[in-house]
């Protein structure tokens, strides 16, 4: 896949990026690397200048309907990704409502049902649905927002820096959960992260990005303990580490 902006240089080129069910796979790069311009081709927001996005084997459009109820996105920040002014039931049955997912008949029934369930799946208690963002801490919201991504039981989830906003031991938390959904839904995951220490604990596999390029790919364990290639080897050696005790 390839893309620029109108008159300007290529910010992906021949990119190329796949993930099975149950499969979490990780982009990384620097600032400026394009890991962010693939995620919102994926999300629709924009068309590739070349190339195509496979989903189950057939080209399909973003803004197809069963591209978008298959793939759902879960966002960097919990304080802005949330509408303050609409409580928590109408944030997660929002892309039910999109969809059109709820049957007629019985509409209110089934879709405090598929609250409920994406609640408890993420952890939150279901009166948490009765409740505004503003009385969750940075955590719980961002719980919410996954509960908003897996309500019409997506087949994979779009993670554009997931946990950066949030400190260490939520973000801790927020990995093992994304991990357990991963195991018990067969959700397969694509995740951006400037973090190899969360690219370490979530994901399998691993992309790296250099300037809207692949320059290396593979088991996260192997890329990221032997990388082969130089841009790698400087985002490895770049990641802080404690001094020797004396």
């Amino acid at each position: 896949m390839g893309f620029a902006h109108r008159g300007g240089p290529p910010v992906l080129t021949d990119v190329s990026v796949s993930v099975d069910a149950g499969e979490s796979v990780a982009l990384v790069g620097e600032s400026g690397a394009g890991k962010s311009t693939l995620v919102r081709l994926l999300l629709g927001l924009g068309r590739p200048g070349s190339g195509r996005i496979l989903f189950e084997g057939a080209g399909l459009s973003p803004r197809d309907q069963r591209f978008r109820r298959a793939v759902q996105p879960v966002f960097q920040d919990p304080y802005s990704s949330l509408d303050p002014r609409q409580r928590v039931d109408r944030i997660v049955s929002e892309p039910l409502r999109s969809l059109g997912l709820l049957p007629g008949r019985a509409r209110r029934a089934e879709r405090e049902h598929r609250v409920a369930e994406a609640l408890h799946a993420v952890g939150l208690p279901g009166e948490a649905a009765r409740r505004y963002p503003h009385e969750f801490s940075g955590g719980q919201r961002q719980r919410i927002a996954i509960a908003r991504a897996i309500v019409c039981r997506p087949r994979i989830l779009l993670a554009d820096e997931p946990v950066s906003a949030l400190d260490v031991s939520t973000r801790v938390r927020l990995i093992d959960l994304l991990a357990r959904l991963r195991e018990e839904h067969g959700l397969g995951m694509l995740v951006v992260s400037h973090d190899l220490a969360v690219v370490a604990a979530l994901c399998r596999r691993v992309a790296v990005l250099e300037r809207g390029r692949i320059v290396e790919q593979g088991d996260t364990a192997a890329v990221l303990g032997s990388p082969r290639h130089p841009y790698t080897r400087r985002l490895v050696a770049g990641v802080p580490r404690l001094p020797p005790r004396a």
